[in-house]
């Protein structure tokens, strides 16, 4: 949603199960790690996209990843263990 909101079109996974919770079958069969997998985001680009498009989604990923490790207890516990 962050990123829909930025104007990124993207998704956690494939056009074929949406709303499903299971890692890329596409991607498993491909050998990739069930975590991984897991954690794949699928982009939407298109004949009209530049490089520009592309660098601003790359930042933008990288921006919205921050803002929810921020806010993960998870990282937050990590953090403490160091």
């Amino acid at each position: 949603m962050n990123l829909d909101m930025m104007g990124i079109a993207c998704s956690s996974g494939s056009a074929c199960t949406s709303g499903s919770l299971e890692a890329s079958p596409v991607l498993m069969a491909m050998g990739a790690d069930p975590v991984d997998a897991q954690g794949a985001l699928r982009f939407s680009f298109g004949m009209g996209n530049t490089d520009e498009d592309v660098e601003y989604a790359a930042g933008a990923v990288a921006a919205v990843v921050d803002k929810l490790r921020a806010m993960s207890p998870l990282t937050r516990r990590e953090a403490k263990v160091r």
